[in-house]
């Protein structure tokens, strides 16, 4: 991953390949934000002129490179736009920096180093100026030549200039001041996780089947100090797994429950995060059309992000227990295959009656949410590319958040946006539950058409323990991105809910959710 340090150089004085500053749109023009007075400077006090006179307009997530001035030493400029300036007086919105610095990371492709200019009045922008740049400079080349981003047929120079950042050195971030230092190392340590989180995604599913993403837990926590238990599907079916292993039955590739936790000593509250981790679906017997299935080794983004946010605690050495569940699956359609009008016994007893073997994330969480019950947590929050009726609802950028307690679902929701995750508290409308009563089994799996995204909130519901507060998160929308990467966010898998769950865990540490 692209380094991350901390300079006490100013913009004018930092040796790197090229300087980053900040630009936004102001009342008469482009204006230059704080942090690039000296490149400023450099131009006679007209840079944001001369951007103009180049096109530029300070809009969100625009670039714009120019040739360096007598004066400075890194010898181009990268001025990004940051969107409309504050009100005089207010500091630039985080996730604005975040944005900006991806968007500046992903332009610098091929360069070493770059100094960040931006904005950074304390420790907290430093943090998103850091976020942005780590995870806009993200590339995925495992399947390029070797797993080493060398194109075989393509020159030196080519592959030199798709190489990811080399170093991101954020100008005035103060290396000796203890908020500073620390919110550096928080902030490579999420990325690092959140990257770690889009590698399992962008994985092809001949690559990650429920053994193999089993095995990756498991080599995360001897790393770093986890607890991790597998239950193969010999020990799923003697448990009565009936979830897990009626999606899984179809496939060649046998069913995984995953759970890896991150204890600590001192720590008086415990967290449970459950997560959708479908390696492939084809749908099953019921076959996804045409045009659906080319994706679908994304259906794991849930159990990625709980993974992802389980290791991230055990880093930041997090006072709160945190405990993952990953439940893994892969459907596919064959003789073996669950059929429309099964009835699967799950682990919790209840039975249900199978009546669109498309909705199979809702019986793999069933299982996990049961499992995770019978050790009462404090609370317990589950992620999952659950329903495309969500994606409609919400669009490709916003997750939904569903829960049994309003005040937890008002927490998690304050928390995505605080981290820069779009999200949107949903209802739970308790006359939707009708619609998957069964004339043969507990429950359906399906209900009414409309409303599909909160008929799947209602069904999860039906397996959270007693007590338990518990808060569902729809990522279907964000997790996978399609279209041409923008701000920190690049195509393909996204690292979506890791940031909203590591807040939540270190919120919990800190008692702030009571």
């Amino acid at each position: 991953m692209t380094a991350l340090t901390l300079s006490t150089s100013s913009a004018a004085t930092v040796r790197a390949d090229a300087v980053v500053v900040g630009v936004a749109k102001g009342a008469k023009g482009v204006v230059v934000t704080p942090g690039a007075e000296a490149v400023d400077k450099a131009f006679g006090g007209k840079l944001g002129a001369v951007l103009e006179t180049l096109g530029a307009s300070g809009a969100e997530g625009e670039v714009t490179k120019l040739p360096a001035a007598d004066g400075l030493k890194a010898p181009v400029v990268l001025a990004v736009g940051l969107g409309d300036a504050p009100a005089k007086g207010d500091a630039y919105d985080n996730e604005a920096l975040r944005r900006a610095a991806g968007s500046a990371a992903r332009a610098l492709s091929g360069t070493k180093k770059a100094g960040f200019a931006l904005p950074v009045e304390d420790a907290e922008a430093a943090a998103a100026v850091s976020e942005g740049a780590l995870l806009g400079a993200y590339t995925f080349t495992a399947y390029r030549s070797n797993g080493n981003g060398q194109n075989a047929k393509g020159s030196k120079k080519d592959n030199a200039k798709s190489a990811p950042l080399g170093e991101a050195a954020i100008v005035g971030g103060k290396p000796r001041d203890k908020e500073f230092k620390a919110a550096a190392e928080r902030s490579v340590a999420l990325a690092e996780e959140i990257n770690r989180a889009r590698d399992l995604i962008n994985t092809p599913s001949n690559d990650l089947d429920p053994k193999s993403f089993a095995a990756q837990a498991q080599a995360a926590a001897k790393e770093f100090g986890l607890k991790v238990e597998v239950l193969d599907e010999k020990a799923l079916k003697k448990g009565g797994y009936g979830g897990l292993m009626g999606v899984g039955q179809g496939s060649e590739a046998p069913p995984r429950l995953v759970r890896i936790a991150h204890t600590h000593p001192k720590a008086d509250k415990t967290l449970a995060l459950v997560g959708k981790g479908i390696t492939y679906d084809s749908g099953g017997i019921s076959l996804k059309p045409a045009g659906h299935n080319e994706t679908m080794k994304c259906d794991m983004s849930g159990a990625a992000a709980v993974f992802a946010a389980v290791v991230a605690a055990a880093r930041l050495g997090l006072k709160v227990n945190v405990t993952g569940w990953l439940a893994l699956a892969e459907n596919m359609p064959s003789g073996s295959a669950t059929r429309p009008g099964d009835v699967l016994t799950m682990y919790s007893g209840k039975t249900v009656e199978v009546l669109n073997t498309d909705a199979e994330g809702r019986l793999v969480l069933a299982d996990a949410l049961t499992r995770a019950s019978e050790e009462a947590p404090d609370a317990i929050v589950d992620v999952a590319t659950l329903t495309g009726a969500m994606v409609l609802a919400l669009g490709n950028r916003t997750f939904a958040v569903m829960a049994n307690d309003d005040a937890f679902r008002t927490s998690i929701h304050e928390i995505a946006e605080e981290v820069g995750e779009q999200s949107w508290p949903m209802p739970m409308p308790s006359e939707l539950r009708k619609g998957m009563d069964s004339p043969v089994a507990d429950i359906a799996n399906m209900g009414e058409r409309m409303g599909g995204g909160l008929v799947a909130g209602l069904f999860l519901k039906e397996f959270v323990g007693e007590g338990i507060p518990w808060a569902h998160l729809d990522i279907a929308g964000p997790a996978f991105h399609e279209g041409a990467p923008w701000g920190y966010t690049p195509k393909g898998g996204t690292g979506s809910a890791v940031r909203t769950l590591v807040r939540l865990a270190e919120r919990t540490a800190a008692g702030d959710l009571g």
